[in-house]
């Protein structure tokens, strides 16, 4: 008797998108990992690799994921802002910290709140523009496909790792 095999799911129950050049952003990141303990129950996604696809991804930009915390469920639905820290927090046993954001009024008062820090989370840690970073971002993917080279390969051969050294 022939059985049909079910595509197995995810061992995650959420794929969190972050910014792996901000150093405010690392440092949640560092603690949410601390809270999962090698769990696997998030899956940690820096969008700043070039090997970032966004159709790996639930269809998230770089560009949108660099101007909004974006999340993925293991179903597909995309998820933003505030309701992005409540899924992982819920997910890591700490729901409690975001509970009152699934009071409608106090998610919008949240979601406004966290709309100005992402606006300003660029000019705060030092960093160029979203547009400046997506134009980079780009002219570096441009470069390495016509190269060949990657992000690993160009940045050892500028900081002079072991394998670049004359």
């Amino acid at each position: 008797m022939n059985q049909a095999i079910a595509p197995s799911s995810p061992s995650w129950k959420i794929k969190l998108l972050y910014d792996g050049q901000c150093p405010l952003c690392l440092r949640e990141v560092n603690f949410l990992r601390k809270r999962d303990n090698g769990r696997g129950l998030v899956s940690f996604v820096d969008i700043t690799t070039d090997d970032y696809q966004a159709e790996d991804h639930g269809g998230v930009s770089f560009e949108a994921a660099m101007g909004r915390i974006h999340a993925v469920l293991p179903d597909g639905t995309v998820i933003q802002n505030v309701a992005v820290f409540r899924q992982v927090y819920e997910v890591l046993g700490m729901g409690w910290v975001y509970a009152m954001t699934k009071l409608g009024w106090v998610e919008a008062i949240a979601n406004f709140l966290y709309g100005l820090w992402a606006n300003a989370r660029l000019a705060l840690t030092g960093r160029p523009s979203l547009s400046v970073l997506v134009r980079q971002r780009q002219q570096r993917l441009n470069q390495s496909a016509s190269t060949g080279e990657t992000q690993c390969e160009t940045q050892c051969e500028t900081q002079r790792c072991a394998p670049y050294e004359s």
